[in-house]
């Protein structure tokens, strides 16, 4: 029965992989890199994906320019803030690591909502497959009751739903679609 379920895992983890192709969402900044900045920013984004607490319902964000690292986004608990950079410090190459990533402030009411929000879209038709892996491809970030929708979809009418679903939980005040549909430019 163990080995079963195994089975039954890696398969649904197999098929999650191949249904939503590899878009783990981790915003890279644009700019002009050379081979040494593209080697870092892959370095870096290895490095923060493989961050222990780091979940779906936290942001990261980073830049590289002339070996400096500039962290960005938003993470639930503050550990994560500094691991992230005690990470990215021993990559070869970065010079600096300047940390601009934001806590969000405690809230049993963020709290609930972040929950209801994973449950709401995760059940809405097939956007589970969003969810599988160490770290899903839609991030849920939630401030003071806004929510924000982060990451990469397949296609527009995941993202139409993502946000409908988003939209229904109550005690949000705003809900903000920052969904990227994979090879399209966003409106």
């Amino acid at each position: 029965m163990k080995l079963f379920a195994t089975i039954a895992l890696l398969c649904a983890f197999a098929f999650g992989q191949t249904e939503s192709g590899n878009n783990t969402h981790l915003a890279i900044r644009p700019g002009a890199q050379d081979a040494n900045e593209q080697h870092i920013a892959k370095e870096v984004r290895h490095e923060l994906l493989m961050l222990p607490y780091y979940s779906i319902f936290d942001d990261l964000e980073f830049s590289v320019n002339n070996g400096q690292v500039t962290l960005l986004g938003s993470v639930v608990d503050p550990v994560l803030k500094k691991d992230a950079e005690n990470s990215v410090k021993r990559i070869e190459g970065v010079t600096g690591v300047n940390n601009q990533i934001k806590v969000l402030p405690p809230s049993p009411n963020d709290d609930q909502i972040r929950r209801q929000e994973f449950r709401a879209i995760a059940n809405q038709g097939s956007l589970y497959r969003y969810f599988m892996g160490a770290v899903g491809s839609i991030h849920i970030i939630v401030d003071n009751g806004h929510v924000t929708l982060k990451g990469v979809v397949d296609n527009q009418a995941d993202d139409t739903q993502a946000k409908m679903a988003a939209n229904q939980v109550p005690g949000v005040f705003s809900v903000t679609d920052n969904l990227i549909v994979a090879n399209q430019s966003k409106r």
